[in-house]
């Protein structure tokens, strides 16, 4: 695992840090609502059942990775 510490400010500057913390509290989403034609476009997609399959898949192999590759 990383020796990574989110909330180390060491080394960081005051504006540095209170942008971050701006920037973390801010809203995250779209900037904009999709176009009719995005909206018209996007539902028109189709997916693959095999698509979910294989997520599902890899999530599984994924939570019982042990190693390197570990979370």
């Amino acid at each position: 695992m990383s020796d990574v510490n989110p909330d180390d400010t060491a080394g960081l500057d005051a504006e540095t840090i209170e942008a971050e913390a701006a920037e973390a509290a801010s809203g995250h989403g779209a900037d904009r609502p999709p176009t009719e034609d995005e909206a018209r476009r996007a539902e028109a997609q189709s997916v693959d059942p095999s698509v979910g399959e294989h997520f599902d898949e890899m999530n599984k192999i994924g939570a019982d990775v042990k190693g390197e590759g570990e979370i």
